[in-house]
């Protein structure tokens, strides 16, 4: 399926990045009318879904002939795909030869099925990973992009997988820690970003913002902190619920746990009613989804009413909602893993804190010390500005694709 994509213009970044979109423009000259195709899973929920959505529309106005292409699946294949995820982030999952069999049968009717005429096709994650092996096209090159946290998989999956993957030139992923056989040779690293003119992370008016708080009850007079996160078993909701608590002992507070349900996410609505559970009946839970109309204008709003971010994840390959926060001037409080560790520089612009109590004590001190918020805030959409908008990682793209191309 290919999807429909809005018109972007890089001469609009221009104010928040002026020398990364001149960068850009001299590269697209090189690159000019070259075909490049993006295939991932869901158009639809999740980072990458939205990271596609600004890149390809800037690389057209770049010069380059691109489009974004969705696997067509059944329901049962991203039941497999999920337990794929999971292993290459560690978990000890079984996948049977009939799972690894359906896998690899939707690769290659997709391959048959999907537009990939092209120079350049970028695979994102593992659920299309093997969609190149059957075609037959010896002038595309091929480029693999892994949005998830390689650090510590499952070697038995690992294994499995990447045996078939030879055909790649590069491998993308977040951070070097995450790279490892048979992509040492031919890994880059390449952190994502934020599109600060997305309706998701645009600047917004004060009546807009109350609007926002008065139909989802959210308390202007009281500290909101914000956890943005998929219902999944390794982003430890639950563990956020527990910091709230030991903040509501001393403050005042309200959280708000903010999601969406994603199409290939099957696992997500149990973890949704089993956090449901742990909450409780406590009314200063706000549990603010798209099943209640939060979309990305919303998620936009929640965030700019937050007083600070907090994220409990025990495994995360990047985490943009860390940055979405930061770019609205707020601190986030997370746990130091993947590629949060690269977002957050510890009592600069936020804190790095593992146990439950201190991420709890961290919030207390910034929810008593507003200066100390109102300043690392500051520090936060800076360390944003600088290094993790639409335009930086669009420039990281392009030589990439360059470099394939053109050596």
């Amino acid at each position: 399926m290919t999807v429909e994509l809005p018109v972007k213009k890089l001469d609009d970044y221009s104010i928040f990045a002026k020398e990364d979109v001149e960068k850009v423009r001299e590269l697209g000259k090189q690159l000019k009318g070259l075909r490049v195709v993006h295939v991932n899973a869901t158009a639809y929920g999740g980072g990458v879904a939205e990271l596609l959505m600004t890149i390809i529309p800037l690389m057209r106005d770049a010069g380059l002939d691109a489009r974004w292409e969705v696997l067509e699946a059944p329901a049962e294949f991203f039941n497999v795909t999920k337990k794929l995820h999971n292993t290459l982030q560690g978990a000890n999952i079984e996948i049977s030869d009939e799972e690894w069999a359906l896998y690899e049968r939707v690769n290659e009717e997709n391959a048959k099925k999907l537009n990939l005429d092209a120079d350049v096709v970028i695979i994102h994650d593992p659920q299309p990973a093997y969609v190149p092996i059957y075609r037959d096209a010896k002038d595309t090159k091929y480029i693999w992009r892994c949005h998830i946290d390689t650090s510590t998989p499952n070697m038995k999956v690992w294994n499995k997988l990447t045996s078939k993957m030879g055909i790649y030139k590069k491998a993308l992923f977040h951070m070097m820690d995450y790279v490892r056989p048979p992509f040492d040779k031919i890994a880059v690293e390449f952190p994502p970003s934020i599109d600060p003119l997305s309706p998701k992370n645009m600047e917004m008016s004060k009546e807009a913002l109350k609007e926002v708080a008065k139909r989802y009850n959210i308390d202007l007079n009281k500290p909101l902190i914000t956890v943005v996160a998929r219902f999944d078993p390794w982003k430890d909701i639950p563990s956020a619920i527990d910091v709230y608590r030991i903040v509501k002992e001393k403050h005042d507070v309200q959280l708000a746990i903010v999601s969406s349900m994603a199409k290939d996410d099957p696992e997500g609505w149990i973890f949704f009613e089993d956090v449901l559970r742990y909450a409780g009946t406590d009314k200063d839970i706000l549990f603010l989804t798209d099943l209640k109309g939060v979309g990305h204008n919303e998620v936009n709003a929640i965030q700019r009413l937050s007083s600070l971010g907090l994220h409990t994840a025990t495994r995360e390959g990047f985490g943009l909602v860390i940055s979405e926060m930061m770019w609205k001037e707020h601190p986030v409080v997370a746990r130091p893993v993947g590629g949060v560790k690269i977002q957050i520089d510890d009592g600069v612009n936020g804190y790095l804190r593992s146990d439950v109590k201190d991420l709890a004590n961290v919030i207390s001190n910034l929810l008593e010390n507003k200066n100390m918020l109102e300043e690392m805030g500051k520090r936060a959409k800076e360390k944003v500005r600088t290094t993790y908008l639409s335009t930086a990682n669009l420039k990281r793209y392009l030589d990439v694709i360059n470099s394939v191309v053109n050596g």
